[in-house]
């Protein structure tokens, strides 16, 4: 079958990883349900991304809804080059302040949660990257942790401070988590990103948090709290292990007092 032989290509030959080919799957099945074929071709592909500029969908859903697209069209025998819509540029908003953080700690249930929640909130790795972390990846001497296989495959190392490697060592002398860091407590086997998402929501929502709270979230949090506080700009690339300081920028553009605060705290002194 086509479908299964393309999802074996985006596997095999160009080796992207499984969270993105669920990716994929999921916006070729809404684009086969609507279109009730699997032979998409050009001209529909070009109206079906027309449709998503009416609707008004975001520049990043249409730009990767038109890439997945170019990709699956191209496997199938054809060629088309899909429109691209300019990316605007995003601000951070509605992130967790230090209190907020603090409260959701503080309402974490057992070890087990506050580890967790503890690692999303001082060293700011993703989901995914949590999940996959193993004893040996979390040095409480040093408060290093080392991150492996990250997002694009690569590799780095992120910072916890004390606090933190308490948490996370309370938590290691209450639970057995060999290979993986964190696991399913009733089968034992790695820690899913859902089952994490349903964690912090339940946590939050006991805090009394109104906003709404994801494990992304806590990312967002560390970065403009880092900038808030004062934190040099590469600080703050290094802990996310961004590859791009344009990627970092936008905690400053979305915090321009920032900029002003520093401005004045270092303007020469002329009169």
């Amino acid at each position: 079958m086509k479908l299964d032989a393309f999802y074996d290509h985006l596997t095999y030959k160009l080796q992207f990883r499984q969270y993105t080919i669920d990716g994929y799957k999921r916006v070729l099945n809404k684009v086969f349900r609507d279109l009730d074929a699997l032979d998409v071709k050009p001209k529909q592909a070009e109206d079906w991304m027309l449709n998503m500029q009416k609707k008004k969908y975001s520049s990043s859903h249409i730009n990767n809804t038109a890439n997945i697209l170019e990709k699956y069209i191209k496997f199938i025998g054809n060629e088309v080059k899909l429109i691209r819509v300019k990316k605007t540029k995003p601000l951070i908003k509605d992130t967790l302040t230090e209190g907020e953080v603090a409260r959701i700690i503080a309402a974490c249930g057992n070890s087990r949660e506050k580890a967790m929640i503890g690692l999303l909130a001082y060293s700011g790795i993703r989901a995914n990257e949590l999940c996959g972390l193993r004893n040996f990846d979390i040095d409480l001497d040093n408060g290093v942790v080392s991150v492996i296989d990250g997002k694009g495959g690569k590799d780095g190392v992120c910072y916890i401070p004390s606090e933190c490697c308490k948490m996370v060592g309370e938590y290691l002398r209450e639970y057995s988590t060999n290979p993986h860091l964190f696991k399913t407590l009733v089968k034992k086997t790695r820690y899913t990103t859902w089952a994490l998402r349903k964690l912090v929501k339940k946590v939050a929502k006991k805090a009394g948090i109104a906003k709404r709270v994801y494990p992304h979230l806590f990312r967002h949090s560390l970065a403009t709290n880092l900038v808030k506080k004062g934190a040099n700009i590469i600080t703050v690339q290094s802990q996310l292990r961004h590859e791009r300081l344009e990627t970092t920028q936008i905690y400053i553009r979305s915090f321009p007092e920032r900029i002003q605060d520093e401005y004045r705290f270092f303007k020469p002194q002329y009169v």
